[in-house]
């Protein structure tokens, strides 16, 4: 038997028979991947109250130990759009220190939840929770970037919904066109450019590398020029930050409060849980394009210890990044030496380049985010929901309204609750007792007032009482005969509901057979007490059970007179 516990990072075994063509492709896409996640880790920091540097030293410390101990050949970690609400929250309530706090605490939770080997687990979250709230993420996205995308002159953006909305119309007079006019021009780039290259890469092959050069890192070059050369008036990162430093930060401990840091628990479970969610479902959209299976008990291992190493570095929350890793896979990439490579080129990105940010435009970065925004959100599921059921619908739109106006996790707690609610009420009408008649089973003609025969059909658990409940109201003269065969699941209060129904039979003068017990059902069965009480007329299948009955009547007394 394998021990419960192991930590085997994918890289170890994606190395075996590791050659210069593999290593070229990895390094190839590396490459790619580093130029993408350039402009979007700055931005996902800004977006989060953060610095830019940020971004970038969540992109290379979180980037490498997700990629070196991950349990996914072809993943990209670093900061994610998914969390620039809750990471925007927290700074704004409690601070960056607190922040800190939280993201190694959700780092503990991510490590613990891969030990105890619960990434499996993660998989039962229902799709209608995750559409709800990464589309409710999506569009809170898209709407703190419109104060730089406008050029608003706001000091502190408030962190909730209605508060957003009330600073962006109480300033809408300081609007700046230059600021919406490069603003504009750099997403029209953006969404052309993948298309327009595609288009000419199929009638031009030579040029069909283009394709592969991201829109974005073509935005931010070409509006970074223009603001350097042109002068234009907008503002900078440079302006607001003084630019990045050029060099990773040293280890440094949280200035530590209790009375502010013990409110930070149910943050850090928010950012474990959308982390281990998000990871997830990025590996496996990355399984499919591969024809691999990730580890998601190393996986979760490897986020852990990300997050419990970058925020001491100067980073900020980081998980699987879905955009980030079908570019590495799109790009050649098979290792996680990809991933290392991808780090390693932000990193010299840094070193020798960090004075050139200076002139970067945050309203080409506010851009990014709403193109990013825009791919994020499941807007298709919106214009499905009248072909999906009612639970489904409630769920999917509670969740994205709670998401927009209140908070996230409130949002997937009631969603998970909503979800369990339909998912009892669901089985529970799955649940339901078939009487078998003559017309099936010729022995029984003519005894229908004497001997009555219930096939059970689903689980018999603590939504489904009403089923046994049902067939206490209706018991026979003489014989009740109840067939198993078809209940997959029973658990302690279902058998307590026939216990009673036993009990009822008793008092009545009924004889209650049983039959065709299964596995699970007859184990709880013996565990809760039943199987002994209905052990002396226990049959193994339905037609043994009949017989039985039948042979029961001649010896049977007549029943005690039924209560008015």
């Amino acid at each position: 038997m394998a021990h419960p516990f192991t930590f085997r990072p994918r890289l170890l075994d994606a190395l075996a028979g590791y050659d210069r063509a593999r290593f070229l492709g990895d390094l190839s896409a590396g490459l790619t991947v580093a130029v993408v996640a350039l402009p979007l880790a700055m931005a996902f920091a800004i977006a989060s109250g953060l610095k830019p540097e940020a971004g970038l030293f969540t992109a290379i410390i979180a980037g490498f130990l997700i990629s070196l101990l991950g349990g996914s050949r072809v993943q990209i970690g670093g900061p994610a759009g998914a969390f620039i609400v809750i990471v925007y929250g927290i700074v704004q309530q409690y601070g960056v220190g607190n922040l800190i706090i939280a993201t190694a605490l959700s780092g503990v939770l991510l490590f613990v939840m891969g030990l105890l080997r619960l990434g499996t687990l993660v998989r039962f979250i229902p799709m209608a929770v995750v559409i709800g709230f990464t589309n409710g993420i999506a569009v809170l996205i898209g709407l703190s970037q419109v104060k730089d995308f406008l050029g608003l002159s706001i000091a502190k953006m408030p962190g909730d919904f209605f508060g957003i909305l009330g600073a962006l119309w109480a300033h809408l007079d300081t609007f700046n066109p230059w600021t919406f006019g490069l603003a504009l021009a750099s997403l029209a780039l953006i969404v052309a450019w993948q298309h327009a290259l595609s288009a000419l890469g199929a009638r031009v092959p030579g040029l069909a590398w283009l394709a592969r050069v991201p829109g974005s890192i073509v935005a931010l070059v070409l509006a970074t020029a223009a603001v350097a050369l042109l002068k234009l008036p907008v503002e900078t990162i440079g302006s607001r930050f003084g630019g990045i430093p050029a060099a990773l930060p040293a280890f440094a401990l949280p200035d530590f409060s209790w009375e502010s840091a013990r409110f930070m628990l149910m943050p850090a479970v928010t950012l474990a849980l959308l982390g281990a969610i998000e990871s997830l479902l990025c590996a496996r959209v990355a399984d499919g394009m591969i024809g691999d299976r990730h580890d998601p008990n190393q996986e979760l291992m490897a986020q852990g210890a990300a997050n419990f190493v970058v925020p001491f570095f100067g980073g900020m929350p980081a998980t699987g990044t879905i955009a980030r890793t079908v570019v590495n896979v799109k790009s050649g990439a098979t290792s996680p030496v990809a991933g290392i490579v991808h780090a390693g080129v932000l990193l010299l990105v840094i070193l020798a380049a960090a004075p050139l940010a200076a002139s970067i435009p945050l309203a080409t970065l506010a851009a990014i985010l709403m193109f990013v925004a825009w791919n994020m959100g499941e807007w298709r599921e919106f214009a499905h929901l009248r072909q999906l059921t009612v639970p489904y619908r409630i769920t999917l739109l509670s969740v994205f309204f709670l998401t927009v106006v209140f908070d996230l996790t409130v949002a997937v707690q009631f969603g998970i609750f909503a979800a369990c609610v339909n998912f009892i009420w669901r089985i529970s009408s799955l649940s339901h007792a078939e009487r078998l008649t003559a017309a099936s089973h010729p022995p029984l003609a003519g005894l229908e007032e004497a001997v009555q025969v219930w096939r059970l059909y689903g689980a018999i658990f603590f939504g489904a009482t009403k089923m046994a409940e049902a067939l206490e109201d209706q018991l026979p003269r003489r014989v009740l005969v109840l067939d198993f065969k078809n209940v997959i699941y029973m658990d302690t209060t279902g058998a307590d509901s026939l216990r009673n129904l036993v009990d009822a039979c008793r008092e009545r003068g009924v004889r209650l057979i049983a039959a065709g017990f299964m596995a699970q059902p007859l184990e709880m069965a013996r565990r809760t007490g039943l199987l002994a009480q209905v052990q002396a007329d226990l049959q193994p299948d339905v037609t043994s059970a009949i017989a039985a009955a039948i042979a029961a009547l001649p010896e049977a007394g007549a029943p005690p007179p039924r209560p008015a």
